[in-house]
């Protein structure tokens, strides 16, 4: 498997929830993501985009989201600009049931900003425009759950 994605194994996903259900099937989507060609890679991003934050964040959200960062960086990923947007999108959505949840997808995001800053100087001109866009959402993040105490 190399060093993309590395860890991926040592979490209990089958122990935690997406947007329908267990998140068994989170790793299998990350890996081709990681792997697949490019439409597989972007139907496999679909499929996390819906499960992990178009509708809300979830437990799943904050175990996945260095392994999208990881993604994010790793130039072999065929769709590295939709990462970058679904970690944006991440960014945007809410769990108000579960605040403390959200806090955590949202800070897992956040310290991932020295890379979205290096990924504003990538080579493809896509990634770096969904760069800047995340890293102008990250900047101006203001949500009830990351408000200091």
């Amino acid at each position: 498997m190399g060093t993309i994605l590395k860890g991926m194994s040592r979490v209990r996903w089958h122990e935690l929830t997406h947007a329908y259900g267990s998140a068994g099937d989170v790793p299998g989507r990350l890996s081709r993501v990681a792997w697949g060609d490019a439409g597989t890679s972007a139907s496999a991003l679909s499929d996390l985009g819906l499960w992990l934050g178009e509708l809300a964040v979830f437990d799943a959200t904050v175990e996945a989201v260095p392994f999208l960062w990881d993604l994010a960086v790793t130039d072999t990923v065929t769709s590295r600009s939709g990462v970058v947007e679904l970690l944006q999108t991440i960014l945007e959505h809410a769990n108000p049931p579960q605040i403390e949840v959200q806090h955590a997808a949202h800070r897992a995001v956040l310290d991932g900003r020295n890379m979205a800053d290096v990924l504003t100087r990538d080579k493809d001109p896509v990634v770096q425009a969904a760069a800047h866009e995340l890293v102008a959402a990250i900047d101006n993040h203001v949500c009830e759950s990351c408000r200091p105490a």
